[in-house]
């Protein structure tokens, strides 16, 4: 199928249920600007290698850069989450479950926002959808459990690998550096945050970025009839868009994340910023390579928590920790319910 844009523009206007839902991925891309792709520059603007300004601008070339190689190498990660759910041919419910998860994002999100807290937009994708499909269908038919297994196992996978990652490539950095000039390692640490924080960019664009993708091209081929995307080619136009969309929210509400992941949760130094971005990043790489959808938020933090915990444990701030786990927990039923409520509001209006 052709995604030029002006096809796309064409089928947008022509569609007021498509256009609907073109606005809220867009929105739902502006507030993971927002909400978690502050993830990725929190350590090297915490530890002062680099101003919010130049952070916020090389994480939007960063992100646009990794869905454009990443979606070139493996695209699978881009068409996870029609494999959600399952509406048997039924188009209209998938348009309508489409609309009422982004809408159900929205609203978790800024909410977590407002108490600084990083949130997972991909798992709250899914559990909106699947909320959304359970009022549609009226139970669980339509939820594909072996989808939902995988992603169970990508989230504990993003959250042990991270920490164990983080724990041991900060204890290398310390066994390497141990008999160096502190004021040399330092400037060479600078150097490398910058580094870390691209590469932690570059693989949130891999990420989330062809997950949201993902989202507007299924709506467009749920309105021509179709429910399968295999085989689409994503546009250079729409990483574009969905890139600079992304980097906008990052620049409105982005500061609050990364205080709270790069400041509250752990007092980071240079070459500890440098090990947890490294770790973090080479995790996602992994996880792309392989097709396996997983949250960056949850990679990010587990790393850098493993980088806290070796000095010792108590260095690692348990209390913004626990805020942060209580939120993921609740994502789940949280969007599912609001997916659940939306749907059914969405059926009653259209």
């Amino acid at each position: 199928m052709d995604i030029s844009f002006s096809f796309f523009w064409q089928q947008m206007t022509q569609n007021p249920i498509l256009f609907i839902t073109v606005i809220l991925t867009l929105g739902v891309i502006f507030v993971n600007g927002w909400t978690d792709a502050p993830n990725a520059i929190a350590t090297c603007v915490s530890t002062r290698a680099m101003g919010v300004r130049a952070a916020i601008l090389m994480s939007a070339i960063f992100n646009f850069l990794g869905v454009l190689i990443m979606t070139l190498i493996n695209s699978t990660v881009a068409m996870t989450i029609k494999n959600m759910v399952n509406f048997d041919g039924h188009n209209d419910q998938a348009m309508i479950a489409l609309c009422a998860a982004l809408f159900a994002i929205v609203i978790w999100a800024v909410a977590a926002w407002y108490f600084g807290i990083p949130t997972s937009e991909s798992h709250a994708l899914i559990a909106g959808l699947s909320g959304a499909a359970i009022a549609l269908q009226g139970g669980f038919s339509g939820i594909n459990g072996a989808e939902w297994v995988k992603v169970l196992i990508g989230l504990l996978l993003s959250t042990l690998l991270g920490f164990a990652s983080g724990y041991i490539i900060c204890k290398l950095t310390v066994l390497i550096c141990q008999n160096m000039d502190r004021r040399k390692t330092n400037t060479f640490f600078n150097g490398a945050q910058i580094f870390g924080g691209a590469a932690m960019s570059f693989m949130h664009g891999a990420q989330d970025g062809q997950k949201f993708m993902g989202v507007l091209i299924l709506g467009v081929f749920l309105m021509n009839g179709s429910d399968s995307t295999a085989g689409v080619v994503l546009p250079v136009w729409m990483m574009l868009l969905c890139s600079v969309v992304m980097g906008l929210g990052t620049g409105v509400g982005g500061k609050k994340i990364i205080k709270s992941v790069g400041m509250d949760m752990v007092k980071l130094e240079k070459y500890q910023g440098f090990s947890a971005d490294l770790a973090a990043a080479a995790c996602l790489l992994l996880s792309s390579l392989f097709g396996i959808p997983v949250s960056t938020t949850h990679t990010k933090t587990a790393a850098i928590m493993g980088v806290g915990a070796i000095k010792r444990l108590s260095a690692i701030n348990f209390r913004v920790v626990g805020d942060m786990v209580m939120t993921w927990v609740l994502t789940f039923p949280g969007c599912g319910f609001i997916g659940f409520l939306m749907a059914k509001l969405f059926m009653a209006i259209f």
